[in-house]
Parts: structure tokens; sequence; C-alpha cells
């Protein structure tokens, strides 16, 4: 995979699992302030994306952060957790965004919960058995379809941004009292919008250049969806009621809708291609950490067996696509969300300090990589920081 095809793959991934998906159930909490919410994730994300760019780069390796974690504390225990972990996530990420597709598929076929699920799940796991190349094309082509549709949507949106300095004295207004609790509930859930970065890392085996191309692609990736995010946020609540999104399946379409003034099945059709791209995407990437962890000996060696003819996981990818069925038929999506959210950032915290202990221990050797770009030390001191502050905030409100 080349940097562009690698860059386009990652993009597909953050923006399948986002903005087509939950940006209904960030305005349900955050209501005018969720571009703010979005900031509010981007910025989370951004202190782990450098944290991800730097270590990737050190070991362009699959299981990327189990890879990390065990060249930082040599706890195999430890890194196995880890590597077990980002496959949870995956499988609940995907189901998510399964879930997801149920809201746009119902615009077009309205069929049982059950059977689209079922369908769906099935036949993306017999596309990730066919082969990568034929995934990642297929991520690309979706990639380039749903950027598309945003930008379709900002662009029917355009008048509405006059709207842009009433929306502002609304935000503000709702700043005291509970603002910011809104804020950062909201940015729990949009943060599960940003993730997909981290999943770049982990067909690091199938780059070109890897450690040229990986940082660059995690970085590219990210600033590129956060100023998506903000601003279909803006366009979104510019045009529609928060109320009214709150309480739609499919708010993009509706946002379309109301703003073209004609029939969103274009919206829809691009919907369903990017949350079709984004499980995709996810499903790949927790079997091969699976696959990565089998290679490294933590796991069976019956995991990473590769089909001579697809040269691809095929138990692994079936045994994968099984735990998303049922997890997709099992859970409500806002639910799935934030399990995933909370996941995550477990993981960036232990990816930080990762980074954290290598840098302090190159400093005491005096040892500095060759051909590897070092960000300062403060970056993943923040990244961790940041990462727990976030985690405990919402354990805060929850309890509450």
């Amino acid at each position: 995979l080349s940097l562009p095809m690698i860059v386009l793959y990652g993009l597909g991934t953050i923006i399948g699992a986002g903005i087509y998906v939950l940006i209904g159930e960030v305005i349900a909490i955050a209501g005018y302030l969720t571009p703010v919410a979005f900031l509010v994730a981007s910025i989370i994300a951004t202190f782990s994306a450098f944290a991800y760019a730097e270590l990737s780069s050190r070991f362009p390796l699959s299981a990327g952060e189990a890879v990390y974690v065990e060249h930082a504390f040599s706890l195999r225990a430890y890194s196995i957790s880890i590597g077990l972990l980002m496959v949870f996530i995956g499988v609940i990420a995907s189901a998510t965004l399964v879930k997801g597709f149920i809201g746009y598929f119902d615009y077009i076929i309205p069929i049982d919960e059950r059977i689209s699920i079922g369908l769906l799940v099935l036949i993306l796991g017999g596309i990730a058995i066919w082969g990568i190349s034929q995934s990642a094309w297929l991520a690309v082509i979706s990639t380039l379809i749903e950027v598309a549709g945003l930008l379709i949507i900002i662009w029917v949106t355009r008048d509405n941004l006059v709207e842009v300095p009433v929306l502002l004295e609304q935000a503000l207004s709702q700043f005291s009292g509970d603002g910011w609790s809104n804020i950062i509930a909201g940015a729990f859930i949009a943060f599960f919008a940003f993730l997909g970065f981290e999943d770049i890392v982990n067909v690091a085996e199938e780059v070109k250049e890897p450690s040229r191309n990986l940082p660059l692609a995690v970085i590219i990736s990210l600033i590129i969806s956060a100023l998506l995010y903000i601003t279909i946020s803006v366009s979104t609540i510019t045009t529609v009621s928060p109320v009214e999104l709150a309480s739609h399946s499919a708010p993009l379409a509706l946002v379309y809708e109301r703003a073209a003034g004609e029939s969103p099945m274009f919206i829809v059709a691009i919907s369903i291609a990017a949350i079709i791209n984004g499980t995709l995407v996810m499903m790949v990437m927790a079997t091969r950490i699976l696959y990565g962890m089998s290679r490294q000996q933590w796991l069976p060696a019956k995991l990473s067996s590769v089909n001579t003819t697809t040269k691809t996981p095929v138990f692994t990818t079936i045994l994968i696509t099984l735990l998303i069925l049922v997890f997709a038929l099992w859970l409500p999506v806002a639910a799935l969300a934030t399990t995933t959210s909370l996941f995550t950032l477990l993981v960036f915290f232990s990816v930080n300090l990762s980074l954290l202990v290598i840098k302090l221990r190159d400093k005491k050797n005096n040892k500095r990589p060759e051909g590897i770009h070092c960000y300062p030390i403060w970056i993943p001191i923040a990244g961790m920081l940041s990462s727990a502050a976030f985690i405990l905030t919402q354990i805060y409100y929850w309890v509450k």
C-alpha cells in the first residue's frame, strides 16, 4: 500500500466511523455546542496521533499497540491484554457502524433489522477474506464517495452559514450551567468519530516504506477528518434544529433533504457506502491484530495461518465476523459507541505511556534512533494526561 492509499484507508475508517452514524447522538447531548464537542475530541485525539506516528515509525509491525507496550515494558501479559483490548475495540466499533447502517438502509428497503445486520456482516466478512488489495481498493473507492458526500452537504447548506453569528450567540448562552458538562459528554461520543488513525499502524507489514509513510498517513488522515467534522457539524445545526436531528435515525439525510429540497436518496447511498467502508476497515484491523500477535507467538498459531490462495488469515477473519454479528444484534448504538471510546482511551493512555518510557530510556542511554522523526517528550505526557482526564470525567458524569 502506497502513502495515498494508506491515507485514504485511514480516512475511510475515521469518516465512516463517525459523522454518518453518530452526529445525531452528539447533537442530542451537546446541541448548539456540537462543533465545540468535536473540537475537544479532536484535540484529545491529536496528542495520541503524534505518539502513534512516532511509534509506528520505530516499530512498523502488525499488532502495533501490543508491540509498543512490549518494547516499553517487556511484560508479556500486559502486551497481550492491550492487543486483545484492541481486537475487542475493533469488534465493538464495527458493531456500532453496523447498527448505524440500519437507519439509512431503511430509507431504501425497510426490512427486519436482524436480517439486514446479518447480511451486511457476512458479506463484509467474505470481502475481508477475499484479500487485502481488494479490501483496500474498496476502502479507497468508498472513501472518495463518502468525502464527496460530506462536501455536497456543506455545499447545499452554504447559504445557512450566514446563521453562524446566531449560532455562536446560542452556543455561548449554553456555556452557563451544564454547558461544559454537555460538551464533555458529547465529546466522549464524538471521540468515536476520530477513531481510525490508530488502525493504520496495524497494516504496517503491507505498507511501502512504513517508517516514512505510516507517520505521515496518521497525521494527514486526522487533520483532514477534523476539518471536515467541524465544518459539517456547523453546516448541520444551522440547517436543522438540534431537537429534530437528535431524534432522526439518518440525520445527514434529513439535512440534505431540508437544504436541497429534494429526495435524500443520493446522500443515503453515500452514507451506506461510508458505513460499509468503515466496518470493513475495522474488521480488517481486528483480524490483523490477532494475526500479528499470533506471529509474535503470543496467541495460538492457528490465528496466523494464511490461506494460500487469498493470502489472508481466513480462520481469524471468520472469528471476528461472528463476534461482530453477536454484538451488533445485542447492544444499542449509543452503548456501543461509549464503550468503544472508553476502552480506546485506556489503550491510548498505555500507548503514550509506552512512548514516554522508550524516550526516557533513549535519553538515559544517550541514544537517538536513526531515520525516525522524534517528537518532544511533552507529547506523550499530554496524551497520557488528556486521556486520563477524559476517562475520569466521563466516569464522574456516569456516577453523578
